[in-house]
């Protein structure tokens, strides 16, 4: 089943964090749909995830602290992909101030610009599915109360706040999407804080040995990065999806051991490369919400988008380590 994107055709799209692992991506797909490309970047930011495709996109360089470059660039956009967000949690921990500054002003700069200069624009907002902190269930239902455990967590879920209030007063239409784990082109091989997948690819590839903590028991639900994209679309053209948050995910859950071994088995497979594993104990410093299980339920967004994951984990997998390969 192939989704209908052809209302994208000929929109104009904003996409913050542009340059990185989501919003290359992104970028890259609505660009084949025939989409007018901006993207939000800091001066000097790498363009590498973009080569070949970075003369069909329009470059706005500045810095959403600056309220009157935000401004200037929401005007005439149809939607607006906010990703750009530091991610790093125990970073979030160490400096939150920082976090402040550039995170949760410059969100409030968009939201005004929104009301101020284009109050019929969308926003597509990634938050992370963590919000709701460590809980005791596997698929903890939409509603479960909010629990934020690190400063991180905590702005994604300030900045959902921010969202629904300039819905309901000023209606600034928004959607938000809780990302649990994704990986796939595109995103650094070599940062553990830039997702554990990728950073265990990279060590696999380098023929380094795979650390695993603990007992690697521990469930999670890991999205191949392309599905994200099918639904980032999908939150935008749908009008059912406006002031709404919904969880995404893969639907099923992979232990640790499990994701080791398939990339073990494929690395290998790949290469003449011999990919060996071992098991540590978590740090002292590890937070606790590394150490939960989660599969996410993303029904309620399938019901109004009629979203589904079209690739599966072993196939998203395989591509995203061809690619490294090459």
């Amino acid at each position: 089943m192939d989704f209908d994107f052809s209302a994208m055709s000929g929109k104009k799209a904003l996409i913050t964090g542009g340059c990185g692992f989501l919003g290359s991506n992104l970028a890259r797909r609505l660009l084949e749909l025939g989409v007018d490309v901006f993207i939000i970047s800091r001066n000097g930011k790498s363009r590498e995830n973009l080569k070949g495709v970075e003369s069909k996109i329009k470059f706005l360089e500045g810095d959403l602290t600056d309220d009157s470059f935000v401004s200037e660039s929401l005007e005439e956009k149809d939607y607006l992909f906010h990703l750009a967000w530091q991610t790093d949690l125990k970073k979030s921990m160490s400096n939150p101030q920082e976090d402040i500054k550039n995170d949760i002003i410059g969100l409030l700069n968009i939201l005004e610009s929104c009301r101020k200069k284009n109050p019929g624009i969308k926003v597509i907002f990634t938050s992370t599915v963590t919000v709701v902190g460590k809980t005791e269930n596997l698929s903890p239902a939409e509603d479960s109360p909010e629990n934020p455990v690190s400063v991180y967590e905590l702005n994604k879920l300030i900045a959902e706040k921010y969202l629904k209030m300039y819905y309901s007063v000023y209606g600034i239409n928004y959607c938000v999407l809780r990302l649990s784990n994704v990986f796939g082109e595109f995103q650094s091989i070599d940062n553990p804080s830039r997702g554990v997948l990728n950073f265990m690819i990279g060590r696999a590839l380098r023929g380094e040995i795979l650390t695993v903590y603990g007992k690697g028991d521990f469930i999670r639900d890991y999205s191949y990065v392309q599905n994200y994209v099918d639904a980032f679309i999908l939150a935008a053209i749908s009008e059912k999806t406006n002031g709404e948050f919904y969880v995404l995910g893969s639907g099923e859950g992979k232990t640790m051991n499990e994701v080791v071994d398939n990339i073990k088995k494929i690395v290998e497979d790949s290469s003449n490369k011999s990919v060996a594993i071992t098991h540590v104990e978590f740090p002292g410093d590890e937070s606790e919400i590394n150490k939960r299980n989660f599969v996410a339920d993303y029904s309620k967004f399938k019901t109004a988008t009629g979203w589904f994951p079209k690739i599966s984990f072993g196939d998203g997998l395989r591509k995203t380590i061809k690619f490294y390969l090459r």
